[in-house]
């Protein structure tokens, strides 16, 4: 998945170019570990591009769900994309940087640019806290029942719910995915696949 998706990228910009990130950039990937890709363009097409990414990943496999990360989202030289893909595992996430070339070197480029943040009515805190959801499913999985315990809390944090972790796992991530749905209906087919992969994977 991971080639395919960095060839598509590169065939539909002359002049850029991609890397892995990561844990699979480190060799250490597992069976839960996201896809994580930096597509570095011209900066004459940063805007372009962004643009086209989801026209050019659906090529690959049709794309389910796109959010762009709030911290970035007018950023003028940096984006990031979280998709994901239809029929793919709700693990497999593809976390897509891009950035023009002049910044492809600078990591903390616009991190602290109040101007490059989105409002909080241009992005989803509810999909947010359903993704925090996942995330624990994954930290609990791989052993990390602390990590999980903070998703857990900042994504009820984030969408203003009065609950905490209770260590009863699977119990935990369905809360959390249900009273995400509630706040945006728009995730209900995505909070029940969530309740799903935590009945299946933690019990």
């Amino acid at each position: 998945m991971a080639a395919r998706v960095r060839g598509a990228l590169e065939r539909s910009r002359p002049g850029s170019r991609t890397v892995l990130l990561g844990s699979l950039a480190a060799g250490t990937a597992d069976a839960y570990s996201d896809i994580d890709v930096e597509w570095v363009v011209p900066d004459s097409d940063f805007e372009a591009s962004t643009a086209q990414a989801e026209a050019v990943l659906d090529a690959v496999r049709p794309v389910a769900d796109l959010r762009v990360d709030p911290d970035f989202l007018h950023s003028d030289r940096r984006r990031l994309l979280f998709v994901r893909f239809r029929d793919v595992s709700l693990f497999w996430r593809l976390d897509l940087s891009i950035r023009a070339e002049s910044v492809a070197g600078h990591e903390h480029y616009d991190r602290d640019n109040p101007h490059a943040r989105a409002r909080d009515d241009e992005w989803s805190r509810p999909a947010s806290a359903l993704a925090n959801a996942i995330g624990a499913v994954k930290a609990v999985a791989r052993g990390r029942p602390e990590q999980a315990r903070g998703l857990i809390d900042r994504g009820f944090a984030r969408i203003d719910a009065d609950e905490q972790a209770t260590g009863a796992w699977a119990a935990d991530v369905a809360r959390l995915a249900r009273t995400s749905a509630a706040r945006d209906p728009r995730l209900a087919d995505l909070a029940g696949r969530v309740v799903a992969l935590a009945c299946d994977v933690l019990t």
